[in-house]
């Protein structure tokens, strides 16, 4: 086992700070990785914070993951020494079940492990996350990158840019397609921008009048404030919906803009449950529905169509030591639009 540097949170109450964690030695099919960036997930904060239920602590958190390939276990075929990689939200399931099977590994019916406040496929060795300077992974669960990407703008793909991708991929987006994004954060400008690169004419909802010049310029054609009159008069004009906003909310004006047949996309994890009128569904046969990740296929799909789109995220570059006063800052808003972690600071 080696021991790398690493910030993590000792219980729900207490700030992150330095620690140190261990690092398993590379099996047969293991790559190590050196990691460069990291971006903080708002459901970082909530894992840290015990939001989501029971975290074993300590906590690491960080599954926005990018770096370099520093040793490679004796099997190990896909990737050299080297190679610039990402790592995701799981890295390991059981890779037998249907869903592995089917390259849905998130929803594996054994086991998927999460890149942190999860166990090996042992059930006796907590994961921790990318807020580290080294991470063991399996190769099937390491993502390839093209070389000469800015990495620090790539490492929030690996969770914002999977969870929009997904749902967007699967409901057909193309060019013509009218699609809302709810919030304006990390996860919906990712949603604006993919969206447009699909085709899309994108509209966003956003309770902050002040985002309208940013939602514009990342490529929405439309800007609403949800809390305004504008909202009521938008009735039936889009496709889809994603919503990323992750505290209690009311669905039932946005459901009355979708078309016939149209559909929410959950993205956004609310800590309370949200209530909904059957209303607003049953007029217009429209459709709430959630979206996880994606698996390592898919995830490898959205960072090729991001390279060949030049698609990265609008991120702040901060230290270690800024962790806690982010994580406050994400909380209200309060940053364009991803804050990425510089994995040399922390000591």
């Amino acid at each position: 086992m080696n021991k790398v540097k690493a910030y993590g949170a000792t219980s729900a109450t207490t700030p992150l700070h330095p620690l140190q964690i261990e690092r398993r030695e590379p099996g047969p099919y293991d790559v190590s990785i050196e990691i460069a960036y990291c971006g903080i997930c708002h459901s970082d904060i909530h894992t840290a914070r015990g939001e989501w239920g029971p975290t074993q602590y300590p906590c690491v958190p960080g599954h926005e993951i990018v770096g370099r390939v520093i040793q490679l276990g004796k099997r190990v075929k896909k990737f050299k020494n080297g190679d610039e990689v990402g790592v995701g939200c799981f890295v390991d399931s059981c890779g037998k079940c249907f869903q592995c099977k089917n390259h849905e590994e998130q929803f594996c019916q054994n086991h998927t492990v999460y890149t942190y406040n999860s166990m090996e496929l042992n059930n006796t060795t907590p994961t921790y996350g990318g807020y580290s300077t080294h991470i063991v992974v399996h190769e099937d669960y390491v993502l390839k990158l093209k070389k000469g990407l800015p990495l620090a703008q790539i490492a929030p793909l690996l969770c914002a840019g999977i969870t929009t991708y997904s749902p967007l991929k699967r409901y057909k987006v193309k060019k013509g397609t009218k699609v809302g994004v709810i919030g304006l954060g990390g996860l919906g400008h990712m949603a604006v921008k993919i969206a447009k690169a699909m085709g899309a004419h994108v509209t966003v909802f956003s309770t902050s009048p002040e985002k309208k010049e940013d939602a514009l310029r990342l490529g929405a054609k439309t800007f609403i404030v949800s809390t305004s009159n504008d909202l009521n008069d938008y009735e039936a004009q889009l496709d889809l919906i994603l919503d990323t906003v992750s505290a209690k909310h009311d669905f039932a004006p946005y459901l009355n803009t979708l078309k016939m047949d149209g559909t929410l996309v959950l993205v956004g994890i609310s800590p309370e449950p949200n209530e909904v009128s059957a209303m607003s569904l049953v007029f217009g046969r429209k459709k709430i529905t959630g979206s996880l990740i994606g698996g390592i296929k898919e995830t490898q799909e959205m960072l090729n169509f991001c390279a060949r789109k030049k698609v990265f995220s609008d991120i702040e570059l901060i230290q270690a030591a800024e962790i806690n006063q982010s994580y406050e800052r994400t909380i209200k808003g309060q940053v364009k639009f991803r804050f990425v972690i510089d994995a040399k600071t922390f000591t």
